[in-house]
């Protein structure tokens, strides 16, 4: 895999406490009371994402594991950060105005936040994703407003991410490109990271994340290995053949630009049924009910545990499973 620089925020500038929609022009890293803090819009709820200790798996008992419970964000998963960052940073820099119609391939979650995130700023949206994606996922983002647009499913992603650079080049729509915007994963620099600093009180020492778009292990990985450099970054994607809905195996021609294979120490392979068993174990036993890529990133924890000595372990538990009901995932 090829590395990329990308341009991230100095640490100086990251405040531990505050989501992505909220800043009072402070760069303090000091963590105020937020009691009392009026809250102005959907935006203000966007991050501060529990820190939740999954207390009947692990295998260890010297080995802690947490999930960072992203479900927990407005419009339901992890990707609601970058969204609204993406978004937020490209109204500033007057690249788009209100009115504006936005185009993204989206395997799901990132085009649901999109969609929150255009309605929230006055934007249209055209959100193009493989036809063998969940239904709910369609329904959520028609919700939100968005024209959504399928492609096939054999073409993959791949296919998505061409008719949405075609309809670029058509000037139908503007693209704000998840997989080469900095913007990406600097969100989870400026928020997941800190957060993950702050509620581990810097005992962590292990962070697994699913590799998607790879925002979020690149920019949270970013602050993390910047504060304690010991701490290990392990990325999990489908093994060979399964089709695990958010985690891809890129193709070289396609891999995103913000990945950078330098800041993941190790790669954990996840077959489909391991990550299906752990999405229903994580409901079953600790009540959490998630989407399949989070199952997958648990599992990956789950293997990192039974070899530690000791840990503490941290996964993106990255959205919520309501919208993946129909898949067949869950007992009927």
């Amino acid at each position: 895999m090829r590395a990329h620089t990308i341009p991230f925020p100095p640490l100086e500038d990251i405040a531990l406490h505050q989501p992505l929609g909220q800043g009072d022009g402070s760069d303090s890293l000091s963590i105020p009371k937020l009691r009392g803090k009026r809250m102005t819009g959907l935006a203000d709820f966007v991050g501060n994402t529990p820190l939740c200790e999954l207390r009947r798996l692990s295998p260890n008992p010297r080995v802690r594991i947490f999930g960072k419970l992203e479900g927990n964000n407005p419009a339901g998963s992890v990707k609601d950060r970058p969204a609204l960052n993406m978004i937020r940073r490209a109204l500033e820099r007057g690249e788009i105005r209100p009115g504006d119609r936005l185009v993204e391939a989206t395997s799901g979650n990132t085009g649901i936040a999109l969609a929150m995130a255009a309605s929230v700023e006055g934007l249209k949206i055209t959100l193009i994703m493989p036809e063998n994606m969940s239904i709910e996922r369609c329904q959520v983002m028609r919700a939100f407003g968005a024209n959504i647009e399928l492609t096939p499913a054999a073409a993959s992603m791949e296919g998505a991410i061409d008719r949405a650079r075609a309809m670029v080049a058509a000037g139908e729509a503007i693209m704000l490109d998840q997989f080469s915007n900095p913007d990406n994963p600097a969100a989870h620099t400026l928020t997941t990271g800190p957060e993950i600093w702050r509620d581990s009180r810097g005992q962590i020492t292990h962070f697994i994340s699913a590799m998607g778009t790879t925002g979020t292990i690149m920019g949270t990985g970013r602050y993390l290995r910047q504060v304690q450099p010991q701490i290990q970054i392990v990325g999990v994607q489908p093994a060979a053949g399964a089709k695990i809905p958010g985690i891809r195996r890129w193709p070289t021609e396609y891999l995103p630009k913000i990945f950078d294979a330098r800041m993941v120490d190790q790669t954990v392979d996840i077959e489909q049924e391991e990550a299906e068993e752990m999405t229903r174990r994580l409901a079953r036993e600790e009540g959490i009910l998630a989407g399949i890529s989070s199952g997958g990133a648990v599992a990956a924890a789950l293997r990192l545990a039974q070899r530690l000595e000791q840990g503490f372990l941290v996964a993106i538990i990255c959205d919520r499973g309501d919208r993946y009901l129909s898949t067949g995932v869950f007992p009927a």
